[in-house]
């Protein structure tokens, strides 16, 4: 399977409209989240990594104190961003959206 192609200045300000709480740093977008506890911040962790797993497009997740996540997302072997970070992205703020629900973040 062909990798896609790295986004324009354009089409990334464009996709980030539709991702408000992700913030762009350099070749990456990157959202923090705070959970309510360690045991959600786990779980919001391991769903991630099943979807990322699923889309082979995997993030780099850094879990820091005891309820916090950063997650970071670029296209490695392309050096910046494509349209795989922003589906990835859009498909962690539907978890994101789900996980709230269901533990009161």
């Amino acid at each position: 399977m062909s990798r896609p192609n790295l986004l324009s200045e354009t089409e990334i300000e464009n996709e980030l409209k539709e991702l408000p709480l992700w913030t762009r740093k350099e070749n990456t977008i990157v959202r923090e989240i705070v959970a309510t506890d360690f045991i959600t911040a786990v779980a919001i962790f391991n769903s991630i990594a099943i979807i990322a797993e699923a889309m082979d497009h995997h993030p780099d997740i850094l879990l820091y104190g005891w309820n916090k996540l950063r997650i970071t997302l670029s296209t490695h072997d392309r050096g910046g961003l494509t349209e795989l970070d922003f589906k990835l992205a859009k498909k962690i703020e539907e978890l994101y959206i789900i996980k709230k629900r269901n533990y009161e973040l």
